[in-house]
């Protein structure tokens, strides 16, 4: 759906009506108007999910690897190879990224106290083939922000900044950032500051709010300010909801639905 702003509304079917199988969250969402996006590819029914009639907005764009190590780099661009041909199934959602690869618990397999310089060289060098990989076949992979400080410690590359500059580096429309602001706020904070200085390089923004990960309303964050400010500079994009409920879904997505769609 297209809230007040013109942004796309798309909700993570991952952490929204738990209580059902995931196509059925998927038909749901669509059937309240939003778009949707999925996590990890490889252990859905593809085809069930298609035929619901969803649009899809972001999934997981890789299976394993990671961005600094030669055997992790051609992993990661086999496996995006891959998600590229699943992704086809739903209608060609962008594909995103991590610094590394992370297990079920959302922890790095690799994790990583400090980011060199090298380790940055590589990770720029992996990008940059992702990105000639993206152009080739017509899809774009987004890097996301994580936070190292509740949710993903030992993840490198984790600020937004540092999501933004190796999109910046790599500088091509077939890589952009995945700017999650519940992330941002938990490690960076200044979001709005933060969405003016990286719009030109974002492709997706996704949104909870701190503490807790619920929907916006349920914390510090002022979405509707939020909201104003991304249509101050001109985005129109995907804002993805990936929160869980604090209680109910359905309250949870008409919270999200009303800090979005508000006049500007």
């Amino acid at each position: 759906m297209s809230g007040g702003h013109g942004f796309t509304l798309a909700v993570c079917a991952e952490m929204v009506f738990l209580e059902e199988p995931m196509q059925e969250r998927v038909r749901i969402i669509h059937d309240l108007g939003f778009a949707v996006e999925i996590w990890d590819w490889t252990t859905k029914d593809l085809s069930a999910l298609a035929a619901t009639g969803a649009r899809f907005t972001s999934m997981t764009g890789y299976i394993e690897g990671n961005l600094t190590e030669p055997e992790g780099s051609d992993a990661l661009l086999r496996t995006a190879e891959q998600s590229i041909a699943a992704a086809s199934v739903l209608g060609t959602p962008n594909l995103n990224l991590h610094g590394t690869g992370l297990d079920e618990k959302g922890l790095p397999v690799q994790p990583q106290e400090r980011v060199t310089d090298t380790m940055r060289h590589r990770a720029r060098d992996t990008l940059a083939r992702i990105a000639e990989l993206g152009e080739r076949e017509g899809v774009v992979f987004c890097l996301e922000n994580l936070n190292t400080a509740v949710d993903h410690p030992g993840t490198p590359f984790a600020k937004a900044a540092e999501t933004r500059a190796l999109v910046q580096a790599v500088d091509s429309p077939h890589l952009r950032m995945n700017l999650d602001l519940y992330h941002a706020q938990i490690g960076e904070g200044n979001l709005i500051q933060l969405i003016r200085d990286s719009i030109e390089y974002v492709g997706e923004i996704q949104v909870a709010d701190v503490p807790g990960r619920c929907e916006p309303g349920t914390g510090e964050i002022n979405y509707p300010a939020i909201a104003r400010s991304l249509h101050e500079t001109g985005y129109t994009g995907v804002v993805g909801l990936e929160a869980w409920a604090a209680e109910d879904s359905h309250t949870a997505l008409q919270r999200f639905r009303e800090a979005f769609t508000q006049a500007p």
